[in-house]
């Protein structure tokens, strides 16, 4: 499986949802709609992007 990074070529704003979408297998617009999604729910969603742009790495 490929390791968790921000993918260089293929971002909106940090590449993270990108980033996740590659580790996981998913398209990296499915990740970014899901996103988009969750935040019109309660939570802590900005703060964990947040979190993942300062912990996941360049590619």
């Amino acid at each position: 499986m490929n390791h968790l990074s921000r993918p260089r070529n293929d971002r909106w704003i940090a590449g993270v949802c990108s980033g996740l979408g590659r580790r996981f297998g998913l398209a990296p617009n499915i990740v970014r709609l899901l996103f988009v999604l969750s935040c019109l729910l309660p939570g802590p969603q900005v703060v964990i992007y947040l979190v993942l742009w300062l912990i996941m790495p360049n590619e």
